[in-house]
Parts: structure tokens; sequence; C-alpha cells
């Protein structure tokens, strides 16, 4: 199973990774961080194929992705 790992303290919630996401598995956490954004947030692990499509738009390097 991959594991998407995002980092709540980089991420500034732009949403870039929203849309890449082939299985709609990232929204915005309905938390935020220290910088008052709402950052992103995986759903539905078990269905997430590691396609890293998320870390390679990430402008701000925030997503890691395991598999």
């Amino acid at each position: 199973m991959a594991r998407v790992e995002i980092d709540a303290n980089y991420c500034k919630g732009c949403g870039l990774c929203f849309g890449v996401c082939p299985k709609n598995l990232l929204r915005a956490s309905e938390n935020v961080n220290a910088k008052g954004y709402n950052y992103a947030e995986q759903i539905d692990a078990e269905k997430c194929t590691a396609c890293k499509l998320c870390a390679i738009i990430c402008p701000d390097a925030a997503i890691s992705v395991y598999k």
C-alpha cells in the first residue's frame, strides 16, 4: 500500500495536488497550520497507487510518497 506524507508546516494549501491526483484522494484539511493555511490531506489511503504526481507538482516540496 502506498503512503502519502504531507508536511503541514510547508503546505500552503494551493490545491495543485488536488487536481492531479487520478483517484481524487487529496483534499484541504479543516485544520490550519501555523501560517493559517488549510493544508492538504490524503483520504482513502488504500486506493493510492503511488503515482507521485502530487509530489511532483507541489511547489513547496511538502509531499512525499512511499510505496
